[in-house]
Parts: structure tokens; C-alpha cells; sequence
């Protein structure tokens, strides 16, 4: 199994049973390490050089998040910000993303219909994560899924269950 990183940001998580329990999956597992952005940095004052040095040593990346105020949380905004670094870029520099894996796992409150162009916001869930959609095609990241778990706040036991089922799957293929 590849060494995934899963950098994960949840200024709520103490209201988030569904993410708490999804995010037990990466816990158990030895070839996945958590990095819970607003455990490690509730300054705010993100260790850059620390976090691209980190980043070189994963085969595959998740981020999780939910969808705040229709966007990604500010601390993930921030992390890409200042860990992306645009020297990566750069034929002779080495680019940590370059053909790596990339899933990315999204919790809403909000209804599927609620994220379509005719629906409530009049925006999809990907149009609304764009900025990190194109980061990660920028630096040439290879995003092979993006799952999207809507009414999250309204699942039972059961339905966390079985997305950390479908999501687990879709890390084995």
C-alpha cells in the first residue's frame, strides 16, 4: 500500500461525529499519517519549510475537509498558500506533487440538489473548491477521486459506515 499523507482541516471537528469517524479509518492504518492542520497550527503560523519537507516523503495525498462557507477552511487556504511552492515548478527543482495521487474528501451539511447550477447555491461542490482543484493540476498532482459526502451532519452510524467503506475502496484500487 502506498504512504499516503492526509492533511486534514476541521475548525469544528469536536461538532463533526462524521468526520471524527472517518477520519478513525486513517488512524488505524499504518501506512497513512494525519496531520490535523488546526491541531498543529491553532496560531495559525504554518512551518512551511517543515511541511514541503514532509510532503516529499508521500507516495499519495488526501485531503479532507468540509465545505466552510462554501468554500475550504481558511487554515487549508492558508497551508496551500504557503507550502505550494511555485519553485517546484521550475525544470532543475524537484516537485513533491508531480504524479502523485491525489483524492480529495468533502463533507457538506447541504443537500446533493443544493450544489447544482439550477440547485440552492448555484454552484457545484468542485466549482467551489476550485482553488485547490488547480493547485494541485498546476504543480501536475494526479486527482484521481473527489468524493463528496453531503448531509454529513444528519448520518447515522450506518451511512458513516459505508462511505468510509466506498472511500476505503476507492484507496485500493
Amino acid at each position: 500500500m502506498k504512504k499516503t499523507l492526509v492533511v486534514f482541516a476541521h475548525p469544528y471537528l469536536e461538532h463533526s461525529n462524521s468526520n471524527a469517524e472517518l477520519i478513525n479509518f486513517y488512524v488505524r492504518h499504518q501506512h497513512f499519517t494525519l496531520r490535523d492542520l488546526y491541531e498543529e497550527y491553532p496560531d495559525f503560523h504554518i512551518a512551511a519549510f517543515r511541511e514541503r519537507k514532509r510532503i516529499k516523503n508521500y507516495e499519495r495525498f488526501i485531503f479532507q475537509f468540509p465545505l466552510i462557507w462554501f468554500g475550504m477552511p481558511p487554515l487549508l487556504k492558508l497551508w496551500i498558500d504557503e507550502v505550494f511552492d511555485r519553485d517546484w515548478l521550475k525544470e532543475e527543482n524537484y516537485n513533491p506533487l508531480q504524479g502523485k495521487e491525489v483524492y480529495i474528501l468533502v463533507t457538506t451539511g447541504g443537500k446533493e440538489r443544493s450544489f447544482h447550477r439550477e440547485g440552492t447555491y448555484k454552484f457545484t461542490v468542485e466549482e467551489l473548491i476550485s482553488g485547490l482543484i488547480v493547485s494541485l493540476n498546476v504543480f501536475k498532482a494526479d486527482i484521481k477521486n473527489i468524493k463528496i459526502v453531503y448531509e454529513a451532519n444528519k448520518l447515522s452510524k450506518k451511512e458513516i459506515i459505508t462511505h468510509k467503506k466506498e472511500f476505503s475502496e476507492l484507496l485500493n484500487q
